[in-house]
């Protein structure tokens, strides 16, 4: 390969984020100052329309505490989708409740409202849909459903910064709504995790318990974890704030000229946005028919330079750590986007002459063929 390797997915990390943690480690105010409490009324004011935003050190810490502090806990269960993360199963077993796994509508890979209805027990407490990809889940249904048993919508948008759903942004719609800040989402603040809460009540209990149950030091309220996020984490996620509307915009432009070049691709399908969604394209995943696809994600690293990633290779319910909580679960929608999707390049890092390498190069290794 004599030309520069085209990552999956690249963190984009300037001279703003360095500046802004030598700013804060000169300091000396490392925990629980000024940064976090700024970074998480900016967060708000950008993408949640006045909800309010707790940070915390990782999304995973954000869906935890969310779930406790939405009540969740033994004998519940939470219907989830298993085409994602395991963290969205992990949370809910971490919690004390038991997830429940529901299979996917084969478009946009979001929990499939129909199997949902099935899912309901009389134990169920809510639903934990994921904004998969940057698309939001298909809202509507998913809220008659919820409205329809008296059940709660729990938002997995690690992936979602930005994204709506007819004007209402991913974070907004349930009791709470988590972000990733890892540094391979569409921002970072290296490490990290943002909740938006519904109401006030449940942003106070999440600070109790990011912060061993406590406001007032040494005045412990409830059991907590020591969830905090660091003053670093937050000035770097501040810098990221300023720049994530461009490079949001960035994907969507990339992921437009990708949908032109790669619409005619035999055995390729691409990604389609629902009516009235936002997709701010955390990954562009297509499908890839016919076994073919790990042959075109081989192919296009070791004879093109063009990395991919799958996202995701097994299900949760298939994995051993959760295997227990879904034995012999059926969810061929899940099983056949496992065996399919293919994430290309589409961070707005890429150039001109990057994408077209990456449209040739999928042209060149699905024309091949087995």
């Amino acid at each position: 390969m004599d030309s520069a390797f085209i990552p999956a997915a690249k963190p984009l990390i300037g001279d703003e984020e360095v500046a802004a943690v030598e700013r804060v480690l000169r300091s000396g105010m490392l925990a629980q100052g000024p940064e976090v409490a700024a970074f998480e009324a900016e967060f708000a004011e950008q993408f949640l329309q006045g909800r309010t935003a707790v940070a915390v050190n990782s999304g995973t810490s954000g869906q935890l505490l969310g779930l406790i502090a939405s009540g969740v806990g033994a004998g519940d269960e939470v219907i989830v989708p298993s085409f994602t993360f395991a963290a969205v199963a992990n949370s809910v077993v971490l919690a004390g409740a038991t997830p429940v796994f529901v299979d996917i509508e084969p478009v946009h890979f979001t929990l499939d409202p129909a199997r949902v209805h099935e899912a309901i027990t009389p134990r169920t407490k809510g639903i934990m849909p994921v904004h998969l990809y940057g698309h939001p889940f298909l809202v509507d249904e998913i809220e008659a459903v919820a409205a329809e048993h008296g059940l709660a919508i729990y938002e997995d948008a690690a992936q979602a910064h930005g994204a709506a759903w007819r004007g209402r942004p991913a974070g907004t719609i349930g009791a709470f709504g988590m972000f990733s800040l890892y540094p391979t989402k569409n921002m970072t603040a290296i490490e990290g995790g943002i909740v938006a809460c519904a109401d006030e009540d449940m942003a106070r209990t999440m600070r109790l318990l990011r912060n061993q149950g406590m406001e007032t030091q040494y005045a412990n309220e409830i059991v907590g974890y020591n969830n905090r996020m660091s003053e670093v984490h937050a000035a770097v996620g501040r810098v990221q704030l300023r720049k994530v509307g461009e490079w949001t915009r960035q994907r969507q432009r990339n992921a437009a000229l990708l949908d032109e070049a790669l619409a005619g691709i035999d055995g390729l399908t691409i990604p389609r946005v629902a009516d009235g969604a936002e997709h701010v394209y955390h990954q562009y995943t297509v499908r890839i028919a016919g076994g073919e696809r790990d042959r075109v994600r081989d192919a296009l690293r070791d004879e093109h330079a063009v990395g991919a990633g799958v996202y995701y290779p097994i299900p949760n319910h298939r994995l051993p750590s959760l295997q227990r909580y879904a034995p012999g679960e059926d969810l061929p929608e899940t099983e056949r986007a496992a065996q399919e999707v293919l994430s290309i390049p589409v961070h707005p890092s890429l150039t001109r002459e990057d994408l077209d390498r990456v449209v040739s190069g999928l042209e060149v290794v699905m024309s091949a063929g087995g």
